[in-house]
């Protein structure tokens, strides 16, 4: 964080990764909130919650709610179970001026198996979570753009495409570039006519970025300075995309 934290506007810790330590883990996630708080970051929790009612509530208290709490600025949310398990951080996130991202079409490989399926218009369920996606914007939003955002792979540039003409107010969390194949110009339809309303992940391309072949003249010892490496030659590959499409 420090060699990237003046190039970069937001940062996505997995909540996982700490998870799987038990409670020191979760200690080291809470201080890794409050050292992204220092540094002036904007923070996605990475935590795809999904439930209904007071629970959903809960999970939104817990990582949205109060300085008390884990408090990041976004959470990330599964929209498996409809507007139940949504609308409980929506109202959160209209309370406290944050923010969640609806997974709506993911970068995995296998994601197609459930978000490709076509239902009875026709329409993959993608499509038609996009679409409720916009419809839960309406409810916060304030300037342009709406708090509720959307997780869109960069690994599929045409559905990425295709979801940006259906949510012009939604900000779009794409996951995918770097590690898994994706580059700037498979992402330059995800941001609107002025360039913006998008924010690229890049986890191992950067955190490991010291591995790579092109960045292995830092060695493991330099690894910061591999990622602020990386770091800014993704920023020129997605200025290039997005100045050419």
């Amino acid at each position: 964080m420090d060699a990237v934290c003046d190039l970069v506007p937001a940062v996505k810790p997995q909540i996982a990764m700490y998870e799987q330590f038990g409670i020191p883990g979760l200690m080291a996630y809470y201080k890794t909130i409050r050292y992204c708080r220092e540094k002036g970051l904007i923070i996605i929790g990475d935590v795809k919650r999904g439930d209904i009612g007071s629970t959903s509530a809960a999970y939104a208290r817990g990582h949205l709610g109060d300085a008390d709490a884990l408090d990041v600025d976004f959470a990330t949310v599964n929209p498996y179970l409809g507007t139940d398990g949504i609308k409980p951080f929506i109202d959160v996130c209209n309370a406290r001026d944050k923010g969640i991202f609806v997974l709506v079409k993911t970068s995995n490989p296998s994601s197609g198996e459930f978000q490709d399926v076509l239902t009875r218009e026709g329409r993959p369920v993608y499509e038609l979570v996009g679409q409720k996606v916009n419809e839960w914007g309406a409810l916060s939003m304030e300037g342009k753009y709406s708090n509720v955002g959307a997780v869109v792979g960069a690994t599929y540039p045409e559905q990425g495409r295709l979801l940006r003409q259906q949510m012009p107010h939604t900000f779009i969390l794409a996951p995918g570039y770097g590690a898994q194949g994706a580059t700037g110009r498979d992402l330059s339809y995800f941001f609107d006519e002025d360039g913006l309303g998008a924010i690229v992940n890049s986890s191992r391309g950067i955190i490991a970025a010291w591995q790579k072949d092109s960045y292995s003249r830092f060695g493991e010892a330099g690894f910061a300075e591999a990622a602020r490496a990386a770091a800014s030659d993704m920023i020129e590959d997605l200025r290039g995309a997005i100045a050419e499409r």
